[in-house]
C-alpha cells in the first residue's frame, strides 16, 4: 500500500471518533420513562429495518465480488431471467418487516400519545392512585419560554422544575408563531401554536438538570431559545416553590404584555404570583382586556353573530337551538334585569359575552 494511503487510514478512525466525541445518547437511554419507551421504539424499529439493509449492502458487495469479469469461475447464464424461489424471498421477507413494524409502531403511537394520561411512572411502577399530575402551563414566546404553575400560583421563565416520580401534565401554547417544546429527556417533541392548546404528559425518573430548547426554527432568536429543565426530589421542589413565592415578581397581565415583546438570551428569573386564567387569557389571544377573547367570539358565532341585532338587549340566534331563546349581551345589562325582559317560560342566555 503506498505511504499516503496508509498514512490517511491510520488517521481516519481517530478523526471519526473525535467526530462523534460530540454526539450524547440521552435520546436513547433518557432518564425520564416516556422518552425511555421512544428510545426503545427507535431501536426496535431500526434494528427491524437493518434486517433488509444489511443483507442487501452485504449482497451488494458480494455479487460485484463474485461476478466481477475478471472471475471466470461465476456461473453465467444470460438466459435466466426468474426464480419462485427467489421471488418469494425478496418479496416475503420485507413483508413480513413492514407487518411486523406497522404493528410495533401502532401500539406504541397510541401508548406513547401525548394526549394520553401516565398509567405507570417507571417499568413495574404504576402511577399511585393518591398522586395528582402536576399542571404546568407552557406559553412558548418570541424567544423565551414561561412556564405557569397554576396548584401554586407561580411561574418562571427559562426555567421549569418538576418533582421525581410525579406525573407531569403540560398544557402548551404559544404567544406568536410556531414552536416545539422539547426535553429529550423528558419526552418527545410537542409543537405549541397561537389560540391553540396542545398536551403532552411525562415523567422524570432521575434527578438532575436536563435541557430543553424549541425545536422548530422561529426567527432571529431561535438558536438561543432554551432552558433548564430541573428535576428535583419532593423536599427539594418544594424549596424550589418556595423560593419562588419569597423572592419573585408579580406577573399580571401588564407584565405579560411587556414579557411578550421579542427579546433573547433572557435570564431566568421566578414570579411569586400570577394574574388568574392568565394562560387561558393567552390561548383565547385577550391578554390584553381591549380585546373580545376567541372563546367569545365563538359564542357570538355559534348563536349566529350579532349583526344589527347587538343594538338591542335582546338577540335571537339564528343557527344551532333556536328554541333555547333570545341571549343577552353582558354589556348590554345584567342577568337579572335581561330575565325582566323575556317572559318567565322562555329560558335566557346571558352574560359571558363582553372582554374580561
Amino acid at each position: 500500500m503506498p505511504a499516503f494511503p496508509r498514512a490517511l487510514s491510520r488517521w481516519m478512525l481517530p478523526f471519526a471518533v473525535l467526530l462523534l466525541s460530540g454526539c450524547g445518547t440521552v435520546v436513547l437511554s433518557p432518564p425520564g420513562d416516556v422518552a425511555a419507551q421512544q428510545g426503545r421504539l427507535i431501536l426496535v424499529a431500526t434494528g427491524l429495518m437493518l434486517l433488509v439493509i444489511v443483507p442487501v449492502i452485504a449482497l451488494t458487495f458480494l455479487f460485484a465480488w463474485r461476478y466481477r469479469a475478471s472471475n471466470r469461475k461465476a456461473t453465467y447464464t444470460p438466459d435466466w431471467d426468474h426464480s419462485t424461489q427467489l421471488e418469494l424471498v425478496i418479496w416475503a421477507v420485507p413483508l413480513l418487516i413492514i407487518i411486523a413494524l406497522g404493528a410495533v409502531t401502532w401500539i406504541s403511537t397510541h401508548l406513547l400519545d401525548p394526549h394520553r394520561p401516565l398509567e405507570r411512572i417507571a417499568p413495574g411502577r404504576p402511577v399511585p392512585e393518591d398522586v395528582q399530575p402536576l399542571e404546568v402551563q407552557v406559553v412558548s414566546l418570541d424567544w423565551k419560554w414561561l412556564f405557569v404553575y397554576p396548584e401554586y400560583g407561580v411561574a418562571s421563565l427559562n426555567q421549569m422544575a418538576a418533582p421525581v416520580d410525579r406525573p407531569i401534565r403540560f398544557r402548551l401554547t404559544s404567544s406568536t408563531t410556531m414552536n416545539a417544546f422539547y426535553v429529550p429527556a423528558l419526552a418527545g417533541m410537542v409543537y405549541t401554536m397561537p389560540a391553540m392548546e396542545t398536551t403532552l404528559h411525562a415523567v422524570m425518573n432521575a434527578p438532575g438538570t436536563y435541557r430543553g430548547f424549541s425545536s422548530h426554527y422561529s426567527g432571529e432568536g431561535f438558536s438561543h431559545m432554551r432552558f433548564d429543565f430541573i428535576a428535583l426530589d419532593d423536599a427539594g421542589f418544594a424549596q424550589w416553590i418556595e423560593t419562588a413565592r419569597a423572592g419573585g415578581a408579580t406577573l399580571d397581565r401588564a407584565g405579560y404584555l411587556a414579557l411578550e415583546a421579542p427579546s433573547a438570551r433572557e435570564p431566568a428569573r421566578l414570579y411569586a404570583s400570577v394574574a388568574p386564567d392568565l394562560f387561558d387569557a393567552v390561548v383565547n389571544r385577550c391578554v390584553d382586556t381591549d380585546r373580545l377573547c376567541m372563546d367569545q367570539m365563538m359564542a357570538f358565532d355559534a348563536m349566529g353573530g350579532l349583526g344589527l341585532d347587538g343594538i338591542d338587549a335582546l338577540a335571537m340566534p339564528r343557527r344551532g337551538r333556536l328554541d333555547t331563546g333570545p341571549f343577552v349581551s353582558a354589556g348590554v345589562c345584567t342577568a337579572e334585569e335581561a330575565r325582566a325582559l323575556v317572559p318567565p317560560s322562555r329560558p335566557v342566555i346571558a352574560g359571558g359575552l363582553q372582554a374580561p
